[in-house]
């Protein structure tokens, strides 16, 4: 019907693979070909992902810019919650192991002109922590020439994988211009808060390169919604 729906089970490999995700949902099938390398891809699962709550994982702040949802299921039911608020600190998640499981995660089915992009650094290509990810979707209207709603996810710059809802905001509505990039990725960088890392970069090269992938993510999305039929 209207979500795309993915199982406990899928694998990062899974996903990257997908002909579905690569055109309806293209930040997440990115952002899988970044986690670990080949032989974790096999393995390793987006529920997982999000279980670990790290506000790091790829594939968590991809489903951010998807809004996408979790069913978490127990012995007395199960319910749909939204990503983001199961996230309670690094590496620590709402998530009750010993009683709950997720079951199941989805996100609307993209409408309209949409695109999705991912953007990630870190010290070499794979197998490695990032510096910075940067998750984006944006839906255009008709005649592309503004922005109908934008969804921005960002790691690590926070406690949890992060929202820029301010930007978002800024977004919604305006022309899908360099300058109205240019300004998103400012707004960005004030509003997240990465911090002086010894296994990544200083705060001050973080902020700097926050607002390159902004622009870079805001750019290819607007590139694939555009390149859509009406």
């Amino acid at each position: 019907d209207d979500w795309i729906v993915i199982g406990p089970n899928v694998t990062f490999r899974q996903i990257k693979d997908s002909s579905l995700l690569q055109g309806q949902a293209r930040v997440l099938a990115e952002a899988a070909a970044t986690v670990g390398a080949l032989q974790i891809q096999t393995v390793a699962t987006l529920a997982g992902n999000v279980a670990s709550a790290l506000p790091a994982a790829d594939g968590c702040v991809a489903l951010l810019a998807l809004d996408a949802e979790v069913q978490i299921s127990s012995a007395t039911g199960q319910s749909w919650h939204p990503v983001g608020e199961l996230f309670l600190g690094p590496g620590k998640s709402s998530v009750d192991p010993t009683r709950q499981m997720i079951t199941s995660i989805r996100f609307p089915s993209p409408q309209g002109k949409h695109g999705s992009a991912w953007e990630r650094i870190g010290r070499r290509r794979a197998l490695v922590l990032p510096i910075l990810n940067c998750a984006v979707s944006v839906v255009l209207d008709i005649d592309s020439r503004s922005i109908e709603v934008a969804r921005v996810g960002l790691g690590p710059v926070a406690p949890v994988p992060f929202r820029a809802r301010e930007t978002e905001a800024f977004l919604a509505g305006k022309p899908p211009t360099e300058e109205t990039f240019v300004q998103a990725a400012q707004i960005a960088s004030a509003e997240a808060k990465p911090r002086t890392s010894v296994l990544r970069a200083s705060k001050e090269y973080r902020t700097r390169v926050l607002q390159v992938l902004v622009r870079q993510g805001l750019t290819r999305a607007v590139d694939q919604a555009r390149a859509r039929a009406t």
